[in-house]
């Protein structure tokens, strides 16, 4: 395996230089970092991930704090994260605790991250509520979450309230008298946001919304939502809050011998890669869940390099029409 010696053998500078340069030490020339980092790649070095963090006195590490669940949007998110972090020379550590936990499980894990060296935290889950708990935390650790209700420097916000917008009058525009709602946890932000312009919407068209329908992000919440649902003749039209509670609900209507869309129509929200694949593909409003967990991530380097912030374009929901909606059956 080639060592700092080969590297400065190659690069014409001393192993001291080579030594500096791998390790991100300042007041090096550019000029000697282009003649070393191109003997790096001819040479094939790798340094070590621990040598160099020894050497720098950094871990160049973001931790994520995680809610534990199998729900798509995070994994998503936090691919971007990641995507981010490799570019500016980051890796990342992840945390995950329960879902509907104390803000102690959340500070707990934070606290765990900063013991691994974590230079920075980025909170994937619904911590409005945690800003003052987190306290002094974020002084010493600079910490952002996904979105800026979260009260910790988020930019990379999704409008929850216009995807809720987006879907509720895609379907009163369709025809239907009325949307019903099956929401998400009411733990989340973003349920509880897409809930209240679902009600703000239907509102302004001069309809009183029906009772919502809980459920809590899983397809078995949304088909004990669709038995709900299936029950009540009068339904045309249902917004749900992911897709993956859709998926329930379709199969409780399918049971139920009501076809979607030419009893029922089902719009939902995330698109995630299954959506266009079910039966029928389903109209949803599409996140950039992706683009979210980079802008995320590259906010938290920013303030941890102390650079200006990156500009962050708006991150804008789409609706994507497919097979699940329909204009409601002429006897409705």
């Amino acid at each position: 395996m080639p060592t700092q010696v080969d590297v400065a053998r190659v690069a014409g500078v001393s192993t001291q230089t080579v030594s500096r340069v791998v390790s991100g030490q300042p007041n090096v020339r550019p000029e000697t970092i282009q003649r070393v980092m191109a003997a790096v790649e001819a040479t094939g070095y790798r340094l070590h991930a621990a040598a160099a963090s020894l050497a720098s006195g950094r871990s160049r590490t973001l931790g994520v704090i995680t809610i534990s669940s199998a729900q798509y949007s995070t994994s998503a998110i936090l691919l971007g994260v990641e995507a981010a972090a490799s570019e500016e020379g980051y890796s990342v550590s992840t945390a995950s605790v329960p879902q509907h936990s104390a803000p102690a499980s959340f500070l707990g894990a934070f606290d765990r991250l900063e013991r691994q060296g974590a230079e920075g935290i980025v909170i994937l889950a619904p911590v409005g509520f945690l800003a003052e708990a987190l306290g002094t935390r974020t002084e010493r650790t600079p910490t952002v979450g996904h979105r800026q209700s979260d009260g910790i420097g988020a930019d990379a916000l999704v409008d929850q309230r216009e995807i809720a917008r987006l879907a509720t009058e895609h379907l009163l525009d369709l025809g239907h008298r009325t949307v019903w709602h099956v929401s998400g946890d009411e733990f989340w932000q973003e349920s509880n946001a897409r809930r209240d312009e679902w009600e703000a919407v239907l509102r302004e068209r001069g309809v009183t919304p029906p009772p919502v329908i809980p459920a809590d992000w899983s397809p078995e919440s949304g088909y004990r939502a669709g038995r709900t649902i299936a029950a009540i003749p009068d339904v045309t039209a249902v917004f749900v809050a992911s897709d993956e509670m859709a998926f329930g609900v379709i199969r409780a209507l399918h049971e139920a011998g009501r076809t979607v869309p030419d009893d029922v129509s089902v719009v939902s929200v995330d698109d995630i890669a299954l959506a266009a694949y079910a039966a029928p593909a389903l109209t949803t409003v599409r996140q950039p869940f992706h683009e979210v967990g980079r802008a995320t991530a590259t906010r938290v380097i920013d303030l941890i390099e102390k650079r200006e912030p990156s500009v962050t374009p708006q991150l804008r929901a789409e609706l994507i029409v497919r097979a699940s909606t329909a204009p409601p059956p002429p006897l409705a």
